[in-house]
């Protein structure tokens, strides 16, 4: 496997905090622990803890990777030009003035042209290119209030690239394959010497995959993907929140010549519903009494978003604006249950009959007067 730019810039040992003799075990249990805290689940809408679980999930892929962990580990020996550095805060690679410039191109592009190999761009189009992970995917989905609290299952359709259906994404026409490169040998890599010292550096034919494409595939014209229609299945969690993010891992955009592909992240509009509203866990409802009701007490009979109404009972004198609780008929997530709150508002008839006024004044005479000495006016 040829060398990833990546992999000389960054410390994967450094951004899972362990270090470069952490035993396998280790390693996942870091990353499982920093997964956990930066997972864009847990941190709906923080575009910070999403860009640093990617580079977790990165670092994951090569370190805890059996495989690729000890490629990783001998190319940041090695490092590229022997050790002349490579990116540090500039973002690319100036050996000197009389070197020459990397900015944002291929390893063996870089590679090739410190130790003469000359090809740099050369033989591109036939190259069988290393596997390259699939762009990450985003789509929107709106929800009404009440399928949010239930939770449920529904697709998501989606126009992205997929592997090749003519060459079933290995890049090259039906019935061929990719061939080893003749340059060195499907090793992916050529041995250099300069001034007495023996280097190796990627294949300047094949950009360090070891194989390279002749008879490239007519439909991708040897990219491996296409262009598709497709549908994609997801699960809304119970109690979902407005804006929160569902990441469902590799189902992005498919991968080129055989790598992974990338996350698909579904964000989640909750719509507002006429009758609750929602803090945090708990649901909102507004419930309007008469006057004599809030005055006298009374029984009333109150929805809740499972179905099942539930009886509340208003105290006698209970005030305009007094929120009654009614535990654990709120939202339900898989770390708590929230509970149901009622806000009782008092009724004021904005029109009366000459009968009803009459009753009211009389009604007026026996009431104490209210006191707004507090006021001070």
């Amino acid at each position: 496997m040829a060398a990833q730019r990546e992999w000389f810039e960054k410390d994967y040992y450094e951004v899972l905090g362990v270090s470069e003799t952490a035993t396998p075990k280790d390693i996942t249990r870091a990353y499982r622990k920093l997964a956990r805290e930066f997972h864009p689940d847990t941190n709906p809408g923080n575009d910070a803890a999403e860009e640093k679980f990617k580079e977790i999930s990165s670092a994951y892929d090569v370190v805890g990777d059996e495989k690729k962990r000890p490629e990783y580990d001998e190319a940041r020996r090695m490092g590229p030009a022997g050790g002349m550095g490579y990116g540090g805060g500039g973002g690319g690679f100036h050996p000197g003035a009389g070197g020459f410039n990397f900015e944002g191109g291929d390893i063996s592009d870089l590679l090739g042209g410190m130790f003469g190999g000359g090809g740099g761009r050369r033989g591109r189009s036939n190259r069988a290119r290393g596997p390259q992970r699939g762009a990450d995917l985003e789509a929107q989905y709106h929800a009404t209030f009440r399928d949010a609290f239930a939770g449920f299952e529904t697709a998501i359709h989606l126009t992205s690239d997929a592997p090749c259906s003519t060459c079933h994404g290995t890049g090259a026409k039906p019935g061929t394959g990719p061939t080893n490169c003749a340059q060195c040998g499907g090793r992916g890599v050529v041995n250099q010497n300069q001034g007495g010292f023996g280097f190796s550096s990627a294949c300047p034919t094949c950009g360090g995959a070891g194989q390279v494409i002749t008879n490239p595939c007519g439909s991708c014209r040897g990219t491996s993907v296409e262009k598709k229609n497709r549908e994609v299945k997801v699960r809304i969690p119970a109690g979902i929140s407005d804006g929160q993010r569902i990441r469902l891992k590799g189902r992005g955009a498919a991968g080129r010549n055989g790598g992974p592909a990338g996350d698909l992240h579904v964000i989640v509009y909750v719509k507002r519903d006429e009758v609750f509203g929602r803090d945090g866990a708990n649901l909102t409802v507004n419930v309007p009494v008469s006057f004599t009701e809030a005055a006298l007490g009374t029984k009333l009979t109150v929805p809740t978003l499972d179905g099942k109404s539930v009886t509340l009972k208003i105290p006698a004198g209970t005030p305009s604006g007094k929120v009654l609780r009614v535990k654990g008929r709120g939202i339900s997530t898989k770390k708590s249950t929230g509970d149901l709150l009622v806000t009782v508002q008092v009724a004021v008839p904005d029109h009366l009959t000459d009968e009803q006024r009459s009753a009211l004044e009389v009604l007026a005479e026996t009431l104490p007067t209210v006191s707004r000495e507090h006021l001070g006016v």
